[in-house]
């Protein structure tokens, strides 16, 4: 019946907007050093509590006109954009898991990428303004990549050799993440005369490492290198970036990551068809 995936699709994108609501708050407050739970959600400006209604994802901004209800500041329209964003990325997500008819679903899956890439949003968004990526968020999500291998492991086979192989599959997907970016460091510096990247890349790489394992850690991380390069000559082409004005590498490294989690698959075989075809008659 079309009502079910209709009625499944609008819980989702609900669901996926107020973890957005909720990512909002993680960006403002965590480089603050602010507590993630009180005091509860206010204008930034006149630090009146927000009510119920007001925090409503998306449509909360849209009754307001974009404005608080009390002191008539402006409120950035990132917030809901943010918001729709996180909905509609989790509506992939599920499309992405369980198919165009959303009835093969995998909860294991499901809530992993749901996770992935609320942790991905947040790191992105806080290095974008604030060239840091906070290790409270990049160790966690190592950890709770670790975890989501050992449960997927589990989920497929029921063994405790599965979870084994694909806890070590993350192990060694998070080395190879640190390895990567400390090279990319390394021969980065060495080309620029600078630091090329920060402290907090590697620990990121690391956590993409452990949620995709070494294959399509390798892909997000050349992916990344490519978004980067393509946004960084394009913007010193227009005149909005100077030559050694650092730019934030985290929003790309989360950018291949999440065009690896959805079509890696598809990239790879691509890839190994063009470049390793097999050969005639087998």
């Amino acid at each position: 019946m079309i009502i079910f995936p209709v009625m499944l699709v609008s819980v989702v994108f609900v669901f996926g907007a107020s973890i957005g609501s909720f990512l909002n708050v993680v960006v403002y407050r965590l480089p603050a050093g602010l507590s993630l739970l009180r005091p509860p959600s206010h204008c930034p400006h006149c630090l009146h509590p927000l009510a119920m209604r007001d925090n409503v994802p998306v449509f909360g901004w849209l009754w307001l006109r974009g404005k608080c209800r009390y002191c008539r500041t402006a409120i950035a329209p990132r917030y809901p954009i943010v918001e729709a964003v996180t909905g509609i990325l989790f509506v992939a997500v599920l499309r992405n898991v369980a198919g165009p008819s959303l009835l093969n679903l995998d909860p294991v899956l499901l809530l992993g990428h749901w996770i992935l890439i609320s942790w991905l949003l947040a790191l992105a968004l806080i290095d974008a303004d604030t060239m840091t990526l906070p290790n409270p968020l990049t160790q966690s999500g190592l950890v709770l990549g670790l975890l989501y291998q050992g449960a997927v492991g589990w989920s497929a086979t029921g063994q405790v050799i599965g979870l084994i192989t694909h806890l070590m599959g993350g192990i060694i997907g998070a080395v190879l993440g640190i390895w990567l970016l400390d090279a990319i460091f390394i021969i980065g510096s060495m080309v620029l005369g600078q630091a090329a990247l920060g402290g907090g890349d590697a620990k990121l790489a690391a956590l993409m490492g452990a949620w995709l394992g070494w294959k399509y850690l390798l892909l997000a991380g050349f992916l990344a290198c490519a978004f980067g390069a393509v946004v960084g000559t394009t913007a010193m082409a227009l005149g909005w970036l100077k030559r050694r004005q650092p730019m934030p590498f985290g929003p790309f490294l989360a950018l291949g990551t999440g065009v690896a989690l959805f079509w890696g698959e598809s990239i790879l075989s691509i890839y190994l068809s063009l470049f390793f075809p097999a050969p005639n008659g087998l």
